[in-house]
């Protein structure tokens, strides 16, 4: 899967604090901005891979339609 979020950066004494707007509790920080980068790229992958296990485990036992969304925002 790929999709596309908004990183934001701020610089802070000892490095950088970075979050994805669209993601919420995907945050981070690094030393620098490459490493606050990476982190954050995990970060955002552990939130998701946790939402999708939650939302599995929620409908076991339901009758449920899976399908791809596409979001176009602006």
């Amino acid at each position: 899967m790929t999709a596309e979020f908004t990183a934001v950066f701020r610089k802070v004494p000892g490095g950088y604090v970075g979050y994805v707007e669209e993601l919420p509790g995907a945050n981070t920080q690094g030393a620098t901005l490459d490493e606050a980068r990476k982190n954050l790229i995990e970060a955002a992958q552990l939130v998701l891979e946790a939402n999708r296990e939650l939302s599995q485990r929620e409908v076991t036992d339901h009758d449920i339609i899976r399908e791809p969304l596409r979001i176009t925002a602006a």
